[in-house]
């Protein structure tokens, strides 16, 4: 097999899907969050990846995606957090403010959804209504309209989907013009082989950094069927097939192994489980179902990459959701299900040998317990991508 890295995956945990058992896990993860919790300084960064800064505040791997979860999960019934939320996003604020997480990265820009000032502004919203955060937050959307990374982490791709999250709420007619200015100015930026380019020499190809979640935003602005038949194209002519199963390389012009250090990926960040989140529902199905079928015999992953949504267990598993929502085949539900059970237990004997819960959205323990919360709901709606 080329497709994956067997030596990096692990047979699933024998367990039975037990639904008492997953709330009960799922509440554990919110107890644990909350104790982690502390008014002034927020969430430690439980791993060196996770080390923007201390505290950590962005959507993507600190506090305002830890916060956006605990709100979700409060919402769906799961677990009534401890913390005054609103309290703790208005800190989180004033923190990423005064000193932006990723401010030393090279795709800087304060209207990044993942790594900016919009992700903690949004969750503020959603959680205050407050009229001047709406306002702060619509010239971060407008502002990030030429951003020159096209994607959904940093770029205009990302705040099409909040200014689009802000006109359901709102019914203002400002953010509906904003996400029609964005996808206009989107829409230019896409190269003549349909992708656009992250960096000068990366055209990505999945949902967080690619043509997959570019025209996922572009789609929810409005239909293109010529646009969704063009990528589609698009990622059939790069994927990478065996036997049945496929695979995908970051970006165009790239092998599986064409990643800087080599290895081949089966993530959701890079590779089938991202292509699949973003594009499952105009892709050829034999192309979904190839990719599925590569995440389910792959397993788990192990704990170097961990249980987490963006690169570990718990993201892959929503793909086999994503398989579900095509197919309408219980099977693939059935799978995600034994997927949840693992990632569970893998986080916590992650936690047991670590010493504390990983506090984090996209990394970490909150993003397991939303996985967890979605198969319990045979809900395939993947964390912030779908559900703003």
């Amino acid at each position: 097999m080329t497709l994956y890295e067997q030596e990096e995956f692990e047979a699933l945990v024998e367990a039975p899907w037990d639904e008492a058992r997953v709330r009960d896990a799922i509440a554990a993860i919110v107890a644990d969050t909350d104790a982690g919790f502390d008014a002034e300084a927020l969430w430690p960064a439980a791993d060196p990846s996770d080390d923007y800064g201390q505290p950590t505040k962005v959507l993507y791997a600190g506090a305002a995606g830890t916060i956006w979860a605990l709100d979700e999960l409060r919402r769906r019934g799961y677990a009534e957090t401890s913390i005054d939320l609103a309290a703790a996003i208005s800190r989180t604020l004033e923190l990423e403010r005064a000193e932006p997480d990723s401010a030393d990265d090279e795709h800087y820009r304060p209207g990044s959804l993942f790594d900016g000032t919009t992700g903690p502004a949004f969750v503020g919203f959603r959680l205050t209504s407050d009229a001047a955060l709406a306002d702060e937050l619509y010239g971060l959307v407008v502002g990030n309209a030429d951003s020159p990374t096209d994607d959904i982490s940093w770029g205009a791709p990302g705040t099409i989907l909040v200014a689009l999250a802000m006109h359901d709420r709102t019914g203002e007619q400002r953010w509906e013009e904003a996400a029609k200015e964005s996808a206009a100015a989107l829409r230019t930026r896409r190269g003549a082989d349909h992708a656009w380019r992250q960096d000068d020499d990366y055209r990505g190809l999945g949902t967080l950094h690619g043509a997959a979640g570019n025209t996922l935003a572009l789609l929810r602005v409005e239909p293109d069927e010529a646009l969704a038949r063009e990528t589609g194209a698009l990622l059939s002519d790069h994927a990478v097939r065996e036997d049945g199963l496929a695979n995908w390389p970051g970006a165009l012009g790239r092998t599986l192994t064409g990643s800087r250090d080599g290895r081949i990926r089966l993530q959701w960040c890079t590779g089938a489980p991202g292509v699949l989140s973003g594009s499952w529902d105009y892709v050829d199905e034999e192309l979904v179902l190839a990719g599925a079928e590569l995440i389910w015999q792959a397993g788990a992953h192990r704990d170097e990459k961990g249980q987490g949504l963006c690169h570990g267990t718990s993201g892959n598993g929503f793909a086999l959701l994503k398989a579900f929502a095509r197919t309408g085949d219980e099977l693939w539900l059935e799978r995600a299900r034994r997927f949840a059970v693992h990632t569970l237990a893998q986080a916590e004997h992650m936690t047991a040998a670590r010493g504390s819960r990983r506090y984090s959205l996209f990394n970490g323990d909150p993003g397991t317990a939303l996985f967890a919360a979605a198969c319990l709901e045979a809900d395939t709606r993947f964390p912030i991508i779908d559900v703003l």
